[in-house]
């Protein structure tokens, strides 16, 4: 009863009187918390249903067959052949689009001759019925079937035909997969091997390759979890000073009630349970905001996945009882971790100490030289963890490193306050008056408070120009790769939807009849396929070395031209590797990659790592005549075609044209090519500008809290300003330089430790993650842009304060002290 008594006094009622700066409070805790909900949510809609058409229709499948290149049909033949009650389900499939609407579709081709020539089961989410006609666009063609049946719900936005119908329809003579189910009487391990051995080609558990993608996906989303928790950091932050605040303005009554025979613990659970009630009460807001945020997010992210890793249909957002439990998890611990130091603080004050406002803040003035000593320790560890290489393909050292550099700048951030406000008050007090003269002191003489507010609103400012820069960095990079990579005049692709994981082909003699054109110099055919390489997808890629060898440019580390490299690829097996590849699986110039191609293994020497930015699961690129002789299939994933000087481009694109027509194939021109890019790059950060922004929201909304909170505990102090002759506008025009001030302070820290950031996020976290190396470029302009908001909102966030300071009466204020 005593406890509930004390607590009722101490907090809630405190609490009450201020609705606004406890609003503020609950709200940056529930945005942060929502913040991390919607990126788990909409990271697990958008990578957990991948494949899903393909995958609803394997059934109970034991293993599966697959081969770089196709599974030749003879090996179903010979496997049937073998003296087991095998259950052999061969399998060819693509992607395929209903002509006309542009919706694509999971193409599956199966033994299931009940369809026939020309028909096809549909599934019952595209809406179709029994003897509807259907047009379908895939590689470079089109063609008319029938629907003879629909598929069962579940089956998704799939089709299925005849093996036969398919092969035709694809232009293959090759299987993707054989689905295996095997009898009772070995192990899962034994018929692998068995069938290994039998077939050539490589046989792994139902669902491998599935798995290889989930694994490559989780450097994706832990990133973006990483991220996402920025926000919950900044919202610590502004419970640590709302708490600090509590006890700063409740000393006195913390000592009456010391006085009265409340223990240490009474008072410790007391301000504890302040912070658990803002965490209670963010985390059930945070819920419901999660919930709606997550819809958006879930487009974003979806549309990453789809355009970097594999395609992606979004499942449905789903807010089971463990994304509950983890948003009150989040919300109520990190606020009572944030504020344990306060409240250990409130439970220390005797009675004697009540009325010693000032012990705290001295002590911080004290030990600022003491904390810059710990901050540099901070900064040395950091310096280490970041020296480290990744644990299991993650960047842990590298968070840990920027972990620490975020624990030293807030440890640093006493002495640059304190040095700052002191050089700057006399400055400001000559330019701007003495409204800015006793803004300076007072933030200098409130030094704990200011730091953490600059602590806050700083490092939501780091990660924004981390970010911003390590975005910029990259987009430059890109650029430049383009510049070196895209030398060709004009380039072709099927006129189907593309993805990360989907290669369409066009007729090998579509790129004949353009090389005969007289318009043209050269064509380089690539032909890419998708690969597993040590249990993680990789492509694999032919190239004309003849022709990449006299007008391909690709920049091979450290940084050499590529002439010799693809000189020495014609005709043999060697290969080059790009970057990513390299970093993933330590593989060097001079080593041996081997890859099972149809049925054969065959060993690649590599002679060139070269730099990439086109995917992240990396290439492995031999000579197209080297690839012919093991993959004997001529078609095309893609045409570089080089004009001859003195060409017009139109002229040679009309050529181009004519030479293609009655085929679905798009001709890009460089340029176009080069700002699909962009764009594809730009949607791809996309989520990660919202983050960040919603980070930088946080901190504004924290400081216009903090600010109101400094107002009313300052009552006093203000309202002797008035009895001094200080006007209401003067007043106001205190707190606005005061938050100016702030927001000068945070700009400087946060750009400081962004900086510090870029480099971690650059040359450790994004090196590990992906495997890129990314040359450090300044994106001013950006970061002038981003600053100047960040300002002016922290400005204009103090209007709300200013405004409550000018309506203290300075009677009433008085009489209450």
């Amino acid at each position: 009863m005593a406890y509930s008594l004390i607590f009722f006094r101490l907090i809630v009622r405190p609490l009450r009187r201020e609705p606004t700066r406890t609003l503020l409070t609950a709200f940056a805790v529930a945005l942060g918390v929502a913040v991390v909900l919607a990126i788990e949510l909409a990271g697990g809609a958008a990578a957990g249903s991948f494949h899903s058409s393909m995958e609803t229709l394997t059934g109970d499948a034991d293993l599966e067959i697959t081969a770089t290149g196709g599974v030749s049909p003879q090996v179903w033949t010979r496997l049937a052949a073998l003296p087991y009650s095998l259950r052999l389900e061969p399998r060819m499939e693509d992607y395929a689009e209903i002509a006309g609407t542009g919706k694509s579709v999971a193409l599956i081709g199966a033994d299931f001759p009940a369809t026939g020539p020309g028909g096809l089961l549909a599934g019952s989410a595209l809406g179709y019925q029994t003897g509807d006609p259907v047009r379908l666009a895939a590689n470079d063609t089109t063609a008319d079937f029938i629907v003879l049946g629909v598929l069962p719900a579940g089956a998704g936005d799939t089709v299925v035909m005849d093996l036969a119908t398919a092969a035709r329809f694809l232009g293959r003579d090759r299987l993707d997969r054989i689905l295996v189910h095997t009898p009772a009487g070995r192990s899962l391990d034994q018929w692998q091997s068995l069938l290994a051995a039998a077939s050539g080609a490589s046989v792994e558990a139902q669902g491998a390759r599935t798995s290889e993608n989930r694994r490559m996906l989780e450097a994706f989303r832990w990133n973006l979890r990483v991220l996402s928790y920025i926000a919950l950091v900044v919202g610590a932050f502004l419970i640590y000073n709302t708490i600090s605040v509590s006890v700063v303005r409740r000393r006195a009554e913390i000592g009456v009630v010391r006085a009265l025979g409340a223990t240490r613990g009474v008072v410790l659970t007391a301000f504890l349970g302040e912070a658990a009630s803002f965490g209670f009460a963010g985390a059930l807001a945070g819920i419901a905001l999660g919930r709606v945020l997550a819809q958006s997010a879930v487009n974003l992210v979806g549309a990453t996945v789809a355009s970097l890793y594999v395609s992606s249909t979004p499942g449905k957002i789903e807010l089971s009882a463990g994304i509950v439990l983890l948003a009150l998890v989040l919300g109520i611990g990190v606020a009572m971790v944030s504020a344990l130091a306060p409240a250990w603080e409130a439970a220390q004050v005797t009675p004697v100490e009540a009325m010693s406002r000032g012990v705290r803040e001295h002590e911080v003035r004290m030990h600022r030289w003491r904390d810059l000593g710990v901050a540099f320790l901070l900064g040395a560890t950091g310096w280490l963890a970041s020296r480290q290489n990744a644990v299991a393909g993650k960047p842990v050292y590298g968070y840990c490193a920027a972990l620490l550099a975020i624990g030293a700048a807030s440890f640093a951030i006493p002495a640059l306050v304190s040095t700052l406000a002191n050089v700057s008050g006399r400055l400001l007090g000559r330019i701007f008056g003495a409204e800015a003269l006793l803004a300076a002191r007072s933030l200098a003489a409130s030094l704990r408070r200011t730091s953490v507010l600059v602590g806050a609103l700083s490092t939501a400012i780091a990660m924004m120009v981390a970010v911003g820069i390590m975005v910029g960095s990259f987009r430059e990079t890109v650029v430049v790769w383009m510049d070196d990579q895209l030398q060709a005049d004009l380039y072709l692709r099927p006129a189907v939807p593309a993805g990360a994981d989907r290669h369409p082909t066009m007729s090998a003699q579509a790129a004949d009849r353009i090389e005969q054109l007289p318009e043209v110099a050269a064509v380089d055919r690539f032909r890419v396929y998708d690969i597993s390489y040590e249990g993680l997808p990789a492509r694999l890629g032919g190239a004309d070395a003849r022709v990449a060898q006299h007008y391909g440019n690709r920049r091979t580390l450290p940084g050499a031209a590529s002439k010799n490299v693809f000189a020495n690829m014609v005709g043999t097996d060697n290969a080059v590797v790009s970057e990513p590849f390299a970093n993933k699986h330590q593989v060097q110039v001079g080593g041996v990659v081997t890859l099972t191609l149809a049925e054969r293994a065959v060993r690649f020497r590599v002679t060139g790592i070269y730099y990439d930015y086109s995917n992240e699961r990396g290439y492995v690129i031999v000579d197209r005549g080297t690839l012919l002789k093991y993959l004997p299939d001529p078609a095309i994933s893609n045409l570089a075609v080089y004009l001859k000087p003195g060409v017009p481009l139109e002229q040679g694109k009309t050529a181009v044209e004519s030479a293609v027509a009655g085929r679905r194939i798009e001709v890009l021109e460089n340029r176009a090519l080069r700002e699909d890019a962009l764009r594809i790059f730009d949607r791809t950060f996309a989520i990660t500008y919202a983050l960040e922004a919603v980070a930088v929201i946080v901190a504004i909304m924290g400081v216009a809290g903090a600010l109101l909170a400094l107002v009313i505990d300052r009552r006093r102090e203000l309202g002797l300003l008035r009895f001094l002759g200080g006007a209401r506008p003067q007043v106001a025009r205190v707190i606005l330089f005061e938050a100016g001030l702030l927001g000068l302070l945070a700009n400087i820290a946060g750009l400081v430790l962004g900086v510090l950031l870029s480099l971690l996020l650059i040359f450790v976290i994004n090196k590990q993650s992906f495997g890129w190396t990314i040359q450090f470029h300044w994106p001013v302009a950006a970061l002038l842009g981003a600053l100047t908001v960040v300002y002016a909102a922290t400005v204009l966030a103090s209007l709300y304060p200013a405004r409550v300071a000018m309506k203290l009466n300075p009677i009433e204020v008085i009489h209450e002290e």
